[in-house]
C-alpha cells in the first residue's frame, strides 16, 4: 500500500469501539479519537455508555456454547441487532460520528489449541443497520498463524500507557501486560469476575459490591489448594483461557463443595489475588483496570501481597478501557498496521487482524 503519511496515517480518526466481557455485565461502547504525532499514540475518549444485558440475552449468552447450530445461528442474529441499536442509540445523542465501528463481538469458543475461537456480533448486520464501516473478527487471523488469539489488547496497553510498566484487566478473566522498551509479554493469568459473579447470583446480586460478602466470609484451605492446582498456572510463555475453563474446571468444585457462598467468594479472591501478584514481581507501576478494580476487597488483598504501586484510574478508565483498545486495534487496521503481536500469543509472526464490513 502506498500509504501517504502525512494525510492518512497521521489524520484523526474517531472510532466506536464495542466490547462484551466474559463476566456479562453489559455491552461497552465508547467513541474515542485518535491520532499520531511522530511516534507517541493519543486518544480521548468522546462518549462512553454501558448498555446493561436483559436477563434473556445474559442467559442466551451464557448457555450458547452448548446449543445446537440453528440456536446458535439465532442467537448472534438476536445478539448482533442488539447491539445495533446500542449503537444508534448513542449515536442519536451525540454530533461527532464515527468513521469506523470496531467490535470485539463476544466470545462462546476459545479454544486455540484445536485452532478454533469464535466472537459472535455479525459485522455484516453491524454495518448494515448503523451505515458505518465495522470492523470485527479480530482473533481468527492469529489463530490461523497457530497463535493463541488472544490477548489482544497489549499492543494498546503498551503504545497508549507507556508511562506504566505493565496494565492488569481484572474482567471475567484477569490478564496482564508486561513490558519494557524491548519486550512484550502479555497472557491471561486466571479467572476473575465469572465465579465471582456466579456466587454473587446465589444471593440475587450480580456481582459482589466491594467484596462485602466475600469480606464476611472465612479461607477454605482445601478448596483454595484444589483452585491453584491446573497446570494451566505454571505454564510459561503464551497462553489464554476463556468460559470452557469455568464450566469445565470451577463450576463443578465451587457446586460440589459443601461451604457457604461466603466462604467459596473469600476462597476464590486469595485464590484470584494470589495467581495475580506472582506475575507482579519485577514490576515497579502497574494500572489495574476493568469491573474488578471497584472490588475494593479484592484489590486490598493484591495490594497486601506485593510491593508493585497498584494505579486505579477513574473511573471512566476502568469500566471502558478495553472497549477503547479495539477501538485503537481498529484504528491499527484501517491504517494496516499490525495489530497483534506474535510475542505475545505465540503465533508465526505479527499480523493486522480484523474483517471489514461496509
Amino acid at each position: 500500500m502506498n500509504r501517504d503519511i502525512n494525510s492518512k496515517y497521521f489524520a484523526p480518526l474517531r472510532i466506536l469501539g464495542l466490547m462484551s466481557g466474559t463476566s456479562l455485565d453489559g455491552l461497552d461502547l465508547a467513541l474515542c479519537e485518535f491520532w499520531r504525532d511522530e511516534e507517541i499514540f493519543h486518544y480521548q475518549i468522546i462518549q462512553a455508555q454501558t448498555f446493561e444485558y436483559s436477563k434473556d440475552i445474559i442467559t442466551k449468552l451464557r448457555y450458547i456454547f452448548d446449543s445446537n447450530a440453528l440456536a446458535f445461528c439465532q442467537v448472534e442474529v438476536e445478539f448482533s441487532n442488539f447491539m445495533a441499536q446500542c449503537v444508534n442509540q448513542l449515536l442519536g445523542r451525540i454530533e461527532k460520528k464515527p468513521h469506523y465501528l470496531a467490535s470485539h463481538g463476544h466470545t462462546v469458543f476459545h479454544q486455540p489449541e484445536r485452532g478454533l475461537t469464535k466472537q459472535i456480533g455479525s459485522g455484516a448486520i453491524l454495518a448494515a443497520k448503523t451505515g458505518i464501516p465495522t470492523i470485527c473478527d479480530f482473533r481468527t487471523t492469529d489463530v490461523a498463524l497457530e497463535g493463541q488469539g488472544a490477548p489482544l489488547v497489549p499492543i494498546g496497553d503498551k503504545l497508549l500507557f507507556p508511562q506504566y510498566d505493565g496494565c492488569l484487566n481484572l474482567g471475567g478473566i484477569a490478564n496482564i501486560s508486561r513490558y519494557n522498551s524491548n519486550t512484550i509479554s502479555a497472557y491471561d493469568i486466571s479467572l476473575c469476575n465469572i465465579p465471582l459473579n456466579f456466587l454473587s447470583e446465589k444471593y440475587g446480586f450480580d456481582y459482589d459490591k466491594n467484596g462485602t460478602l466475600a469480606q464476611k466470609g472465612n479461607i477454605n484451605p482445601h478448596l483454595l489448594n484444589k483452585l491453584n492446582q491446573p497446570e494451566y498456572f505454571l505454564q510459561q510463555g503464551a497462553k489464554s483461557i476463556g468460559f470452557e475453563f469455568f464450566a469445565n474446571f470451577y463450576l463443578p468444585l465451587l457446586e460440589n463443595t459443601q461451604l457457604s457462598v461466603e466462604d467459596k467468594l473469600r476462597t476464590v479472591c486469595e485464590h484470584i489475588a494470589t495467581q495475580i501478584v506472582h506475575h507482579l514481581k519485577e514490576l515497579k507501576t502497574v494500572l489495574v483496570t476493568g469491573g474488578g478494580a471497584k472490588n475494593s476487597f479484592l484489590i486490598n488483598l493484591i495490594k497486601e501481597k506485593t510491593d508493585t504501586q497498584i494505579t486505579i484510574p477513574e473511573e471512566q478508565l476502568i469500566e471502558f478501557k478495553e472497549a477503547l483498545i479495539f477501538a485503537f486495534l481498529g484504528y491499527l487496521r484501517v491504517n494496516e498496521e499490525n495489530n497483534c503481536l506474535h510475542e505475545v500469543t505465540g503465533a508465526k509472526r505479527d499480523s493486522c487482524g480484523g474483517a471489514i464490513y461496509i
